[in-house]
């Protein structure tokens, strides 16, 4: 017996999953092999204004642990920097590096680029319809992208 809300529900989370895939796997092919989901998640939170570990970890709805690690992996592939916080020189503020500007300017063209081949595929009507249909859905409230830890807090 199939059940129409769940199934709604797993061709949502799928349709989603397939095209931050789909993302990875062009951010790789241009180059930028390390790019995960978390990490521009994170950046773009650190873009929005969390600027230490501890605003990060607020911001992705994850422990301090989780974000230190996250942290620790953007410093590495030098998607972002720590630098010292001009108010307070014993705390580092986080920054995007041009490099991370570059890697989110990517992964939006590379979500443009598959928005368009939904759009080829279904039709423009039907897509606009589909995306009016998904806002209306939602409301007011826009979905946080840098906030992927909010099935955590259910």
């Amino acid at each position: 017996m199939t059940h129409p809300g769940p199934d709604l529900a797993l061709l949502l989370l799928g349709s989603y999953r397939k095209l931050v895939d789909q993302a990875v796997r062009e951010l790789d092919r241009r180059g930028y092999p390390d790019v995960t989901p978390t990490l521009h998640y994170a950046m773009t939170a650190i873009s929005l204004g969390a600027k230490t570990g501890s605003e990060l970890a607020q911001a992705l709805a994850v422990s301090k642990q989780a974000a230190s690690k996250t942290v620790t992996t953007l410093l590495e592939r030098h998607f972002i920097e720590s630098i010292p916080d001009p108010a307070d020189s014993r705390r580092k503020r986080l920054t995007v590096t041009d490099l991370g500007h570059r890697v989110m300017e990517e992964g939006a063209a590379i979500f443009d680029a598959l928005r368009d081949s939904w759009s080829e595929a279904a039709g423009p009507d039907a897509l606009a319809s589909l995306e009016q249909t998904l806002r209306d859905y939602n409301g007011a409230e826009a979905i946080r992208l840098d906030s992927p830890g909010w099935a955590s807090q259910a």
